[in-house]
């Protein structure tokens, strides 16, 4: 397919006379013209960074579509606008498809410009650019919809009709390696195509829990002015119900090279905004477990969620005890001994607590990590003691103290 639309755009370069570039309706770059001139003031920097970064900056979107580019059906001359970044004249071919616009093809201007015969044949060709694109976004509609179904289903004959589904809509790409991503939260209901994310198969996007409740946390050491702490535990939003996540599955050669997986969830997680993170599941071959590697993905997400250290992009298979803890219903009350430590009266309790256990019990690291004098450090661990019950010198408590405090994150 993409061969198709690089043979189309170099067909209209040809025709008129300068390098074009072919861009989605949602200026995401698709192909573009060779660029074989000695003018080095023919690449402007709207162009480049469309071709270095797939995409256009929203000024530059918004000056080219004041112009009603989106509503065009011939041509468009666009002049430049230096405070929006655009320092050359442009020339617009809205490519459109039964009357919807699907994408544009952009083209420097300069005098004397093609004349409207080579820009009605150049019109032609973006027909056809039409009819390619309303066939992909169509293919991409039924991944998408196969997709979500698969991930969504109940074990059972209805997630085994669903796979079915789904591997017919991918044909032969079904059967090799694949890793579901997770990136949350995803800013709305629509998911991108998947021809803008290198390596993805199909996208699709579901309910997720973003609605943040605040409970303490462990942030990183931040000692006060007088070395002995911050004084006050900070508060992490934590996903409870509501709001969108995006999955992605993205195909991959080889089990120990996750490079494309890697890229596509920073892209999509640097796309979803700030705050967002990615969790990978570990890699499958076929779809057969698509449901097994997105509530590795998911729990991934979460982990790096509660525990920042993880993300912004977390591997199901990094994130140690989480793989057990996001098992573990939501809903779950908190374990009746550590319920004082979650008050916001002990949050640094709670802080000193995990951090401690966190160092495997050494009171040296854990009081320089913490900031504070090993004295204080001791003071607090029998507060600590005394809130919950709790021995920290038998090992069982310590675990239930390490968990409990873990979960209350997620």
């Amino acid at each position: 397919m993409k061969g198709d639309y690089q043979e189309l755009v170099d067909e209209i370069s040809g025709l008129l006379g300068a390098p074009a570039t072919l861009e989605n309706r949602d200026f995401e770059l698709i192909a573009f013209g060779a660029h074989d001139s000695d003018d080095d003031s023919a690449m402007d920097p709207v162009r480049t960074r469309s071709i270095l970064t797939r995409k256009s900056t929203p000024a530059v979107r918004a000056w080219f579509e004041g112009f009603g580019i989106a509503r065009a059906t011939g041509p468009v001359r666009i002049p430049a606008a230096p405070e929006a970044g655009v320092f050359r004249d442009r020339i617009c071919l809205p490519v459109r498809h039964r009357g919807i616009v699907l994408g544009y093809v952009w083209l420097l201007d300069a005098e004397p410009g093609p004349t409207p015969a080579r820009l009605a044949a150049a019109m032609e060709v973006t027909e056809r650019i039409g009819g390619l694109l309303a066939d992909e976004e169509r293919a991409g509609t039924d991944l998408s919809r196969e997709f979500r179904a698969v991930l969504t289903a109940e074990r059972g004959w209805q997630y085994d009709m669903a796979v079915a589904a789904l591997r017919s809509a991918l044909g032969p790409t079904a059967d090799g390696l694949h890793a579901v991503v997770c990136v949350a939260p995803w800013p709305s209901e629509d998911a991108p195509s998947a021809r803008t994310v290198p390596g993805a198969s199909a996208l699709c996007t579901l309910q997720w829990a973003t609605a943040a409740r605040r409970v303490p946390v462990v942030p990183g050491p931040a000692p006060g002015p007088n070395g002995a702490g911050s004084g006050a535990a900070a508060a992490q939003p934590v996903p409870d119900g509501g709001g969108h996540a995006l999955a992605a599955l993205v195909r991959l050669r080889a089990s120990d090279v996750l490079a494309p997986v890697v890229t596509a969830a920073n892209r999509l997680s640097g796309t979803a905004g700030d705050g967002a993170v990615a969790g990978v599941a570990l890699p499958r071959r076929g779809i057969g477990d698509l449901n097994t590697s997105w509530s590795e993905a998911a729990s991934a997400a979460r982990a790096a969620t509660a525990q920042p250290r993880l993300g912004p992009v977390a591997d199901w298979a990094s994130i140690g005890p989480y793989r057990l803890l996001t098992a573990l219903p939501r809903a779950l009350s908190p374990d009746p001994a550590v319920v004082p430590l979650l008050t916001p009266a002990h949050a640094e309790l709670a802080r000193t607590a995990e951090v401690f256990l966190d160092c495997a019990g050494q009171a040296g690291r854990a009081a320089s990590t913490l900031g504070i004098h090993r004295q204080t450090l001791y003071y607090r661990l029998s507060r600590v003691e005394q809130l919950t019950g709790l021995d920290l010198d038998e090992g069982e408590d310590r675990l239930l103290l390490h968990m409990a405090l873990k979960a209350a994150r997620l």
